[in-house]
């Protein structure tokens, strides 16, 4: 009986490898029907890039504004606070307690 298949053993295999490269130009990374998730991926893509590029631009402004014959003082005492954490003594400065809201118990009325 193997004598007999001998003859089909080549084509069986060029049949599965046939069968494998449809599926895979179907279902595969880049196949045909993963065209959905590409779209949704390069439209997440491009949200990124205009976050990214609009972030950009503000610090591109900001850094203008830092330069020795534009300095702003505004800009750079503001810097300057963030950096080491001061405040003015002018500054109205309002401590928050943080509380969680499940340590809260509700009133009796």
């Amino acid at each position: 009986m193997p004598e007999r298949m001998k003859p089909y053993l080549p084509s069986c295999i060029l049949l599965l490898l046939i069968a494998y490269l449809g599926v895979q130009a179907l279902t595969g990374e880049r196949g045909l029907l993963s065209g959905g998730e590409r779209d949704a991926m390069l439209e997440r893509r491009e949200t990124q890039l205009a976050n990214i590029l609009e972030e950009k631009q503000d610090l591109e402004v900001r850094m203008r504004y830092l330069r020795r014959g534009s300095l702003s003082r505004d800009l750079l005492e503001e810097r300057a606070r963030a950096v080491l954490g001061f405040a003015d003594p002018r500054d109205y400065v309002i401590r928050v307690a943080h509380s969680n809201p499940r340590d809260v118990k509700p009133q009796a009325s």
